[in-house]
């Protein structure tokens, strides 16, 4: 099989010629270095690139304006009920959003009373990849689900605060959210997308719970899936965090496959668990974490983890990675190299 071909198998929950190896991304590493394309060789990557042609939540016609105060930068939206505002500040280290565009719900008011014209994707990045990795591993063209908006739109606090205070304000923000991205992930397919990696979920799980998961996630999130199976692409989903109260939901989203089902303590996967709940409906992707276990332990010992959650998750249904994170470098590179060796040998 070609590692394309072995990702695909995995994905509709069947047996490949051996378990998928799937870094997320190419980490830290360089398209153009040899090293990167003895890596891709060896190992079977999931890796996702935007998809462009502008915001499908707000839409073409906000007026915006940019300036700067110091080390400052303030965007200034123009609604037409009142202006709105988003504000970064840089350091010699980082740029942080300090102030986010919505404080509360009257503020969702006024998001969805604006005129809202749709863009059109462009995915021309997608393509352009796709055909420079060919064969060797999987590109998806990432993308936000409905509550990325919300997630977005509000601080950490006050996005926790309006589920609290004014559930409905956020059900129809997510609402409208998705009704929008149907219509975006349509165009995407019918211009040749044919997989998506979904991120968003994270958000109701960690923050807000499983009730907020049910409604701001399986139900809108389950739309768009069956938008993407429909054209025959490959859905994807990406949820950090404590992820076994969510596997009946996610099970019944239509999902081809989810990633990371970190370990404890990072996360609550109880791999076995998980396995039996998820056999032959969505496939497992995961779960070494990348900095804590890829990019510090021993070969030995990455190599034992590798036997074990090949024997509890695999051999159908799963692609053995990290933690999606795509933060390691060469050495975590080396280490899933390792892990390809021991998926041959499990064959």
């Amino acid at each position: 099989m070609t590692s394309r071909e072995r990702i695909e198998c995995a994905f509709s929950c069947e047996t490949p010629d051996r378990v998928p190896v799937s870094p997320f991304t190419l980490g830290h590493l360089s398209l153009d270095d040899e090293f990167t394309w003895e890596f891709i060789r060896a190992v079977d990557p999931l890796t996702d690139t935007g998809i462009g042609g502008g915001n499908p939540f707000l839409g073409n016609n906000i007026p915006v304006d940019t300036t700067t105060d110091g080390n400052r930068t303030i965007y200034t939206y123009h609604f037409p009920g009142r202006d709105l505002r988003s504000v970064f500040q840089t350091t010699d280290i980082t740029t942080g959003h300090i102030e986010f565009m919505c404080k509360n719900a009257d503020d969702v008011e006024v998001l969805l009373s604006a005129p809202y014209e749709p863009p059109e994707p462009d995915v021309k990045w997608f393509l352009d990849l796709k055909e420079r990795f060919g064969d060797e591993g999987m590109v998806l063209g990432g993308s936000g689900t409905a509550l990325c908006w919300a997630a977005d739109a509000f601080s950490p606090e006050d996005f926790c605060l309006l589920w609290a205070d004014a559930p409905d304000a956020m059900i129809e923000m997510t609402r409208v959210a998705n009704e929008r991205l149907c219509v975006w992930y349509e165009k995407a397919c019918q211009a040749g997308v044919d997989g998506f990696r979904l991120c968003g979920g994270e958000y109701a799980s960690t923050q807000l719970g499983p009730a907020a998961f049910k409604v701001l996630c399986q139900g809108p999130d389950r739309e768009v899936t069956s938008i993407m199976r429909e054209h025959g692409a490959w859905v994807y989903y990406h949820n950090h965090g404590p992820i076994m109260r969510y596997l009946d939901m996610m099970a019944d989203m239509g999902l081809h496959a989810v990633d990371p089902f970190e370990a404890i303590p990072w996360g609550d996967c109880r791999m076995p668990e998980a396995k039996a709940t998820l056999k032959g409906k969505v496939c497992i992707v995961g779960n070494l974490d990348d900095m804590e276990v890829l990019e510090k332990r021993g070969i030995d010992e990455i190599k034992a983890a590798g036997r074990l959650l090949i024997e509890e998750a695999g051999p159908d249904g799963f692609c053995l990675g990290g933690t999606a994170s795509g933060t390691y470098g060469e050495r975590g590179a080396r280490a899933f190299m390792a892990l390809a060796d021991v998926a041959k040998e499990k064959a």
